[in-house]
């Protein structure tokens, strides 16, 4: 029988690895997770991907009474230019008059998407704030406080789980006077899988040492929830934060394409593919770019939850191949010396994946003193 016997003590920290090796002495969790999120390539990329599609589409046609620097807003029907046909070139690059074409009626369909990302992002961050503030406060006090508030609280929960969101989202959104309104009620249904995670991580670590320390030292509940218990939530949080987003924009899109979502003259991404799909065929490209659009955002989202849960997460660990190499490489890194040899065993030992292996079938030897005085060891 053999086992492995890690020996990593001599190795030094690798700092070009997160989360696996890297030397975090000294620093804060907000330091560490800041290191860790910085170090996910995908999340850094997909951050700066979203910023610069959400200035694009606010400098471009402005936003309330602030003018953007395009030349057509969303509303203007300029005359159609050669059927509408999209006048943007990469070589050389240029944007033209129309870089998206135009619709059937001669509506730049740049200022349009344009318009209609800026209406998809404002609801998907109104429905992530508001589900995640709904959903912290529900989950946290029944997690917390249990016995009767607990009960009243996720009985709640699950009489609006079983709610068809979707239906009833169709509904309001149907009579629903504006964006805001929509963003609102989808918030509002939204906020019950976070308060489900919360409350369970509420239930575990209400039960940790540094509860019941901060509990001796008199502090109040609020004090509890807000200052030791919340802060060790908060991976889960802007996590799961992350994936309502993303659903979010998906929900406001299906419901935009079946006519229950934004209303016109407005628009949204989904609102234009549903006004278009009729010209797939004909004119492919008043459906591609609305598509991009919701594929982009969708993806930078997901990403950057990715980033944040390996950051918050400290079991998700890189494997540091190169170190491996190095071990296989100069086996000396590992070998101790001591009175009786390289490494005290009485087995075999060789170096693999960073560790010894030491057979146990044979005794140990324990050393001259530590024998019972009858020779057994």
């Amino acid at each position: 029988m053999t086992t492995v016997l890690e020996n990593t003590a001599d190795v030094p920290p690798n700092p070009a690895t997160p989360g696996g090796g890297e030397d975090v002495r000294g620093l804060s969790q907000g330091r560490i997770v800041t290191k860790r999120f910085f170090g996910h390539t995908g999340a850094v990329v997909s951050i700066g991907v979203l910023a610069g599609v959400l200035i694009l589409a606010i400098s471009a046609i402005g936003i309330g009474p602030i003018p953007g620097w395009w030349k057509y807003t969303y509303l203007q029907t300029p005359p159609l230019v050669d059927g509408g046909k999209p006048t943007l070139q990469l070589f050389p690059f240029s944007l033209g008059d129309h870089p998206f074409g135009q619709d059937r009626v001669g509506r730049d369909m740049f200022a349009m998407t344009m318009r209609g990302a800026q209406i998809s992002m404002f609801i998907m961050l109104m429905v992530g704030a508001i589900a995640a503030l709904v959903g912290v406060l529900i989950g946290s006090a029944s997690g917390f406080f249990r016995g009767k508030i607990e009960a009243v609280l996720m009985r709640f929960t699950d009489m609006i789980i079983i709610i068809p969101a979707l239906i009833a989202a169709a509904v309001v959104g149907n009579s629903a006077k504006s964006v805001v309104a929509l963003a609102l009620f989808l918030g509002l249904v939204s906020w019950t899988g976070m308060a489900r995670l919360v409350r369970g991580d509420f239930l575990t670590l209400r039960e940790r040492e540094f509860v019941d320390a901060a509990r001796l030292a008199g502090a109040s509940n609020g004090r509890i929830i807000f200052k030791h218990i919340l802060p060790n939530a908060v991976g889960v949080i802007t996590v799961n934060t992350t994936l309502l987003m993303s659903a979010a924009i998906l929900t406001e899109t299906a419901l935009s394409y079946v006519g229950l979502g934004v209303k016109s003259p407005d628009v949204s991404l989904g609102l234009l593919i549903s006004a278009n799909q009729a010209a797939f065929a004909t004119r492919p490209w008043l459906f591609w770019w609305p598509g991009v659009f919701i594929v982009v955002i969708c993806l930078t989202i997901n990403f950057i939850g990715d980033g944040l849960r390996d950051a918050f997460d400290p079991r998700q660990k890189k494997f540091a191949l190169r170190r491996v190499k190095e071990t296989r490489e100069r086996p000396d890194l590992y070998a101790q010396p001591t009175a009786r040899g390289p490494v005290a065993s009485g087995g075999a030992t060789t170096v693999a994946s960073g560790g010894f292996y030491e057979s146990l079938d044979q005794p140990r030897d324990m050393g001259e003193g530590n024998d019972d005085g009858e020779g057994r060891r």
